[in-house]
């Protein structure tokens, strides 16, 4: 009888081949996750620099060649804190940071001596990784080392563009009433005071600003679209008052900017469906659009009315009127505060609350590159009411305290909101700050509008369906109002 005795030396040799075959696969497998992983983390590292980097260079452009200069030195200076390949540090380069006009791909990006050379409407930044040492996008691969590939090293790179998004600007616009920056009134006194003149708005006095036209003697206000970027196309959707509500209940517009290009606006503005909204700022909550946490209220929400005993107590006497009379003089429908001199039989009642909120400036203070001197000697004093606002008999202050009326803390010029909202209130919430147009605009709606400037507004009282009475505080230059700076796909 035969015994068949199994041939253990050729199966062990295939058994040896094969699992020579299976471990080399295993070792792939192995080396490609770790690849992959390695690949991921890198790529995580110059994401988190691009962006990081591009956010912190953002915030610091104004459109101003300083704003340039600052926003080269807050990438730097990002840069620094940041690490990659697990604590690493790098060496940063300018050549990754590019400035534009527009978050678009395919925008004119230029570099930061380049803006510094234009840099109006440059509010947007792109960060390139690439551009930066090869070590921080360097992968060494194992898979590839395995396989035999002469090049085991792979390259990443990231890209990120930030920019503005939003501007705390008030989606309502009225016409500048004279189209000059800053022109000098000559009050003949006495004694003759020169007093700073904004496009037509005298600072201190209070105007209501659904009464206001330069050519011609009905009202010109509109709404803007809050959407639509300067050379933007409009939408009639984006300015109905359900839409506008919010933008108005917060003071912002999902816009960059309001100069540079032309705005698209409507009249009328909607002053019978909005102004509850306009009223969050007094703690005014009822029927509107508003909350507290998205849109506080004033600090101080004290109405500084005509019609009542302690409104204006630092006028004497009180008011008869919540601003400057209205007039039609000249076919222009302006009040008598803009005249020079005002009309005969003028009463200093009729020229409303007097300085709530700011003071008149002397016009020798006055230049294009310093438009709000902060100078106390380069305001008017009280003893000037009399040059500044002749009547008969001229108008007189009060005890008007060392600072205007609306810093007070304590006191008659001071009202606090509720328990319940104090927390979340803010300074200067009652400033409407509103783009001036260069008016007369085409009839019709969605119309193109040149701004030429943001006017900043002191709500004196709340609005009502028909009327904003509030002062006229200034220009504020608008590369100072920045809203969110965010990341763009």
């Amino acid at each position: 009888m035969h015994t068949h005795v199994p041939v253990l030396g050729k199966q062990t040799g295939a058994f040896a081949v094969m699992f020579a075959v299976v471990l080399l696969v295993i070792f792939g497998f192995c080396g490609l996750a770790l690849d992959i992983g390695s690949l991921y983390n890198r790529k995580a590292d110059v994401h988190a620099i691009a962006k990081t980097v591009a956010l912190a260079a953002a915030r610091e452009l104004n459109g101003e060649r300083g704003g340039v200069d600052a926003a080269v030195a807050a990438a730097a200076e990002a840069a620094a804190r940041l690490r990659y390949k697990y604590g690493a540090s790098f060496v940063w380069s300018d050549q990754a940071l590019k400035f534009s006009n527009s978050p678009a791909p395919d925008a004119d990006w230029v570099s930061g001596e380049t803006a510094k050379g234009a840099p109006a409407g440059r509010f947007y930044v792109k960060v390139d990784t690439s551009a930066l040492e090869q070590a921080v996008g360097e992968v060494k691969t194992i898979f590839l080392v395995l396989l035999g590939s002469a090049n085991a090293t792979g390259i990443v790179s990231e890209r990120a563009v930030a920019g503005r998004a939003t501007i705390n600007v008030l989606p309502l616009a009225i016409c500048a009433m004279s189209e000059e920056a800053g022109a000098a009134r000559t009050n003949p006194g006495p004694p003759t005071t020169v007093e700073l003149v904004e496009y037509g708005f005298r600072r201190g006095v209070s105007y209501d600003l659904m009464q206001l036209n330069p050519n011609g003697t009905s009202p010109a206000n509109f709404v803007i679209d809050p959407l639509a970027p300067p050379g933007g196309l409009g939408s009639s959707a984006n300015v109905s008052p359900t839409a506008v509500g919010p933008f108005i209940c917060t003071g912002k517009m999902w816009i960059p900017r309001v100069t540079g290009g032309r705005i698209r606006v409507t009249p009328p503005f909607p002053i019978g469906s909005l102004y509850k909204e306009l009223n969050s700022r007094f703690d005014q909550f009822s029927g509107s659009a508003c909350n507290p946490n998205g849109a506080p209220s004033d600090y101080n929400i004290k109405s500084y009315a005509y019609d009542q005993t302690t409104g204006t107590s630092w006028m004497n006497p009180i008011p008869s009127r919540q601003s400057a009379l209205s007039t039609t003089e000249g076919d222009r429908l302006q009040t008598i505060a803009d005249l020079n001199p005002p009309p005969t039989g003028t009463d200093r009642g009729k020229y409303g609350p007097l300085w709530s909120y700011a003071k008149p400036i002397k016009y020798s203070f006055y230049s294009p590159t310093n438009p709000d001197p902060t100078s106390s000697s380069a305001t008017f004093s009280t003893t000037d009411w009399a040059s500044l606002y002749p009547t008969t008999p001229a108008p007189a202050a009060s005890s008007y305290p060392s600072k205007p009326p609306y810093y007070a803390t304590l006191g008659a010029n001071y009202s606090s909101p509720s328990a319940d909202h104090v927390r979340l209130s803010t300074m200067n919430r009652r400033v409407l700050r509103v783009p001036l147009l260069a008016c007369p605009l085409p009839s019709g709606s969605n119309v193109a509008a040149t701004a030429l400037a943001v006017g900043r507004f002191f709500m004196t009282v709340p609005a009502t369906e028909s009327s904003i009475y509030a002062e006229f505080a200034g220009i504020v230059p608008e590369n100072t109002l920045t809203g969110q700076v965010i990341l763009y796909p």
